[in-house]
């Protein structure tokens, strides 16, 4: 079957419909659940752009690829799940938002339809300076920029939306002999956090963030770092604080509208019988939960995805808890595209066919997600174990979560000294997925040559930071 694999930008999985949030409207993703698959425990691979969109497009971890941050950019250094289709003869379009280093790399695509990449093919260089003990300025455009109108970004997704209908009714009856790819990279919600008016106002009355009172934020040494570091919510008065978040609820119900738009078309174009959809994004957004904004942490509103599969070939309405992340889709795109996975992609890599999980297949297998950008003093990586969510801090004490329990994540069990057999195992668990201290090291050396590259770290901070890539045509804001 053909795949129109749809990949939003820092959609936290709790705000949507089907995942459970009473209040936020997304007709469009929940239908797409009704008709297919829905993965309860789904997982970014590293809850940031580049490092996330790297693992989709490779099937490999992190600290595989070297992918550390948003200033090692993907280029097509580690052949992925694209080119792999492409050497097959398939034709892999890609739509929208990638954030890879440049349109003219080999990344994987038979071709680009107004794709974003990083800045100047360079990315966040200075996400690369660790660690770092000041906070960043830019931090003040979150709450800044927060409100009711159009943005750059709900603008290019409009853009986004029309380039998919002309392809889908325009370029996909011209690839009849193999199936097609069709990538739609969406940019919302990622901030800057301003919905259209009319789905900004569609939400009164959200709810506030939970655990915001001070003392109830997290006191883990690695969480107050990152708070110092991305110190958004030094800018937030408790109305900025409401209008982020409605303006966080409209960009996702004008997500949904774009998506629904691309799914009427398909329909129109008799292209729905016969290909498969998937819906997943790259991150969350922790939206002031616990006094934390954007995603850099573990944290089940930052490192939670969405992930959504329908075909069919795929049952129903039926909810999956084997837990998933993104290197999985590799193997989703080759086996969705009616080709053979080679040995290697069986084996040897850490991805398991999406289409196979919802048909039952439960793969004896470790989810890790793990983080090394901006932000953090030190490494952090993600696992579960049954219930339970464990969070690595090399050189610090863990983080443990029962999420059966505790799905919000309020009590650390890590600190209680019964809980030491299950962190043992946990740590174990971990250990045979990757070696924490290993990685930690590789990713601070690549990062230190990489801040060496352009001219040391005094130079790098000097040439200041952006808070977010700017759409096709828009110019960076920079600070310091």
């Amino acid at each position: 079957q053909n795949t129109l694999f749809i990949f939003s930008d820092e959609h936290t999985r709790e705000i949507t419909g089907c995942y459970g949030d009473p209040l936020v409207k997304t007709p469009n993703i929940d239908r797409l659940a009704e008709n297919g698959t829905r993965f309860n425990y789904a997982y970014t691979n590293s809850p940031i752009c580049v490092p996330a969109r790297a693992s989709l497009a490779t099937g490999r971890y992190v600290h595989d690829i070297g992918n550390w941050d948003n200033g090692h950019p993907y280029y097509g250094e580690t052949k992925g799940w694209g080119h792999r289709l492409m050497d097959l003869g398939h034709n892999v379009t890609a739509i929208g938002k990638l954030h890879y280093r440049a349109e003219e790399d080999p990344t994987g695509w038979s071709k680009e339809i107004e794709t974003l990449h990083v800045v100047e093919g360079r990315g966040a260089v200075s996400h690369c300076v660790r660690p770092r003990v000041q906070g960043m300025s830019t931090c003040a455009n979150l709450s800044a920029d927060a409100g009711r109108g159009e943005s750059t970004y709900s603008q290019y997704d409009t853009s986004t939306t029309a380039n998919a209908i002309n392809w889908l009714k325009n370029e996909a009856p011209k690839h009849t002999d193999k199936p097609w790819t069709l990538f739609l990279g969406f940019v919302l919600p990622h901030f800057p956090l301003r919905a259209p008016e009319k789905f900004y106002d569609m939400y009164p009355d959200v709810p506030g963030p939970r655990l915001y009172d001070e003392k109830d934020r997290p006191t883990h040494p690695a969480i107050k770092q990152l708070s110092i570091i991305q110190c958004y919510d030094k800018y937030f008065t408790p109305e900025k604080v409401k209008i982020a978040r409605t303006a966080y609820y409209g960009m996702v119900s004008y997500l949904d509208h774009c998506i629904g738009q691309v799914l009427a078309t398909l329909k129109a174009a008799g292209l729905d019988e016969n290909t498969r959809i998937v819906y997943t994004s790259d991150h969350g957004d922790n939206l002031g939960n616990r006094g934390l904004w954007g995603k850099s942490c573990m944290f089940e509103e930052a490192a939670a995805i969405p992930m959504i599969i329908s075909g069919a070939d795929i049952p129903k309405g039926k909810v999956v808890d084997t837990p998933v992340s993104l290197v999985d889709c590799y193997q989703t795109l080759i086996e969705g595209a009616g080709e053979k996975l080679t040995d290697e992609e069986t084996s040897d890599m850490p991805g398991h066919s999406l289409i196979d999980i919802a048909n039952g297949d439960t793969p004896d297998r470790t989810v890790l997600s793990e983080y090394h950008a901006i932000g953090s003093s030190t490494a952090a990586f993600m696992i579960l174990d049954g219930d339970y969510k464990y969070v690595h801090h090399v050189g610090m004490r863990p983080q443990l979560f029962n999420l059966a329990t505790d799905p919000h994540e309020t009590t650390d069990l890590a600190v209680h000294p019964a809980m030491s057999v299950v962190l043992e195992k946990c740590e174990a668990k971990l250990r045979a997925v990757v070696n924490p201290e290993q990685v930690n090291d590789r990713a601070l050396a690549g990062q230190a040559e990489m801040v060496e590259r352009h001219g040391g770290r005094v130079a790098v901070l000097a040439q200041g930071h952006f808070g977010y890539t700017p759409a096709p045509g828009e110019e960076p804001t920079i600070g310091h």
